[in-house]
């Protein structure tokens, strides 16, 4: 015998349901929204939270009961994962646009004791900053500046990949290398340059 169910599937509009059925047919979709889109449809058909459960490949019903209850209140939100865990996300956008700001910032000989950036050097003004980062680690220094695109040059710069300044009779100007993400992406994501 099923227990009564305390939060029931609310009536699914006829876009919710098109959405959720593209999304369970997919091949290319993460296979947990795929999994929760099949068990919200399953649901919708009125099978029992264990049987949707079961067509998702999934055993609990108790999962099914939350995700249902999400639904409810998030609509096709729910079916993006939540952080699933472990520490949460130190550095958001507003600290990652901090350490680029700093970056495009021209070092100071006499503040920053040299005349370009080094990852520790950016470390050192971040924390000393009034409104800078005062417990960041070259490490995530590192992963931001290259998640923008820039990376170390032998000038002992970080530059943005495949845009360099060249010095023209008619003055300073970028040059832009045109097969520069394909440097930057070949053999899995390392850097060839």
């Amino acid at each position: 015998m099923s227990r009564r169910r305390k939060d029931p599937l609310r009536v699914m509009t006829v876009e919710e349901q098109e959405v959720l059925g593209q999304i369970a047919r997919a091949q290319s979709e993460p296979a947990s929204q795929v999994a929760r889109a099949k068990i919200l449809l399953a649901v919708a058909e009125g099978q029992t939270y264990q049987a949707a459960a079961a067509t998702a490949g999934r055993k609990s019903n108790d999962a099914v009961s939350q995700l249902v209850s999400r639904f409810n209140q998030e609509g096709l939100a729910a079916l993006v994962p939540r952080h699933g865990g472990g520490p949460g996300v130190k550095y958001d956008l507003a600290e990652r646009e901090r350490i680029l700001a700093e970056v495009r910032r021209q070092p100071d000989r006499a503040q920053d004791g040299a005349a370009t950036w080094s990852v520790s050097l950016l470390q050192k003004a971040l924390r000393r900053a009034p409104d800078g980062l005062p417990t960041v680690s070259t490490y995530t220094i590192w992963c931001v500046l290259r998640e923008a695109g820039l990376s170390w040059q032998e000038s002992r710069s970080w530059c943005e990949t495949g845009k360099v300044k060249r010095q023209r009779k008619g003055g300073v100007v970028e040059v832009t290398d045109p097969d520069a993400e394909a440097k930057k992406t070949d053999r899995e994501g390392v850097y060839n340059g």
